[in-house]
């Protein structure tokens, strides 16, 4: 449930309170402006990424920042209003810890991710968002996918060529990887130490859920070493997250031989392979559910901003 707390701010309109963040504050990155001593805004964002903060929030005991309130602009993007974590991210200090203080926080960020894996998943074979709707994942591409089972998700991931293709293709690991059966659980899906806000040196916040939801039980582990941050980084990735070694070999195939699996275009392989990819979109039985609501929502606002071909 979002905030209650009032803020004399909240009554300008949302471009002047970013221009006045701006002159007043720094930008903490990108798409985040903080617009007070105890506020930021970030966007524009995905449904999907106030579902999940909203969610482990009231399931969970993990720091996530509070959120205040949703804002659409006139291009119809979506902004978020949450709190400011004072603190530092992981990533701004990480060569300035010691291994032991590397430990203990590696220590909280187990206990955290310890609590996402113990959420009981709405349905077990389903890829989704927090409360059931689509996915936006940088890995998988710059649309929305799902939901869908984990088995039309690996189908995704490698470009839908045919299973018999695969181990020749890519690699044994790849073929047990995606006729395996996992566990759905509930997925940050990017955790890296820009996202991970540490004081006195420990966590006290986890941030930037936008591509968070239902997944496969090993994404997890293998979307933390996606785009590489640095072997010590991995070292300790490799110590406190619950290893799939098997299943990380079969991602960075497919990272280096694969385009995101979300756009459109053509794979090839040495050996003459060579077949279309078609783009992502959410899955059809999703969308015809959505066309006998009467309401908007905020997917009403988000769906034209990643929509693309079906890719089922």
């Amino acid at each position: 449930m979002m905030g209650q707390s009032f803020s004399l701010g909240a009554l300008l309109p949302l471009s002047l309170r970013l221009w006045i963040g701006n002159r007043l504050f720094r930008p903490l990155g990108p798409s985040t402006m903080r617009v007070s001593w105890h506020r930021v805004i970030k966007g524009p964002c995905d449904p999907g990424e106030i579902e999940a903060m909203e969610y482990v929030a009231s399931h969970t005991s993990m720091p996530v920042p509070r959120l205040f309130g949703v804002h659409i602009d006139k291009r119809n993007d979506i902004y978020i209003e949450m709190e400011h974590i004072p603190g530092k991210t992981l990533r701004s200090v990480w060569s300035d810890l010691s291994k032991e203080q590397r430990h203990i926080i590696f220590g909280d960020i187990k206990h955290h991710l310890s609590s996402l894996r113990a959420l009981k998943a709405p349905a077990e074979d389903s890829v989704c968002s927090a409360l059931q709707n689509p996915l936006h994942d940088g890995r998988v591409g710059s649309r929305y996918f799902g939901p869908c089972s984990q088995g039309d998700f690996h189908a995704l991931l490698r470009k839908k060529l045919i299973m018999e293709d695969v181990a020749v293709c890519l690699c044994p690991e790849a073929n047990t990887t995606h006729t395996s059966s996992y566990k759905t659980i509930f997925t940050h899906a990017d955790l890296k130490p820009r996202n991970i806000m540490v004081r006195d040196g420990r966590v006290v916040a986890i941030i930037d859920w936008a591509y968070s939801g239902w997944y496969p039980e090993y994404w997890e582990y293998t979307k933390a070493f996606y785009n590489w941050v640095g072997e010590e980084w991995e070292d300790y990735l490799a110590m406190y997250l619950y290893n799939y070694e098997t299943e990380l070999t079969a991602e960075r195939k497919l990272w280096r031989m694969l385009p995101l699996p979300g756009t459109s275009g053509h794979a090839y392989f040495p050996d003459g392979v060579s077949f279309r990819l078609v783009g992502s979109s959410p899955s059809s039985t999703w969308l015809a559910a959505r066309e006998a609501r009467e309401e908007e929502d905020l997917w009403t606002f988000a769906l034209p901003q990643r929509s693309g071909c079906s890719w089922a």
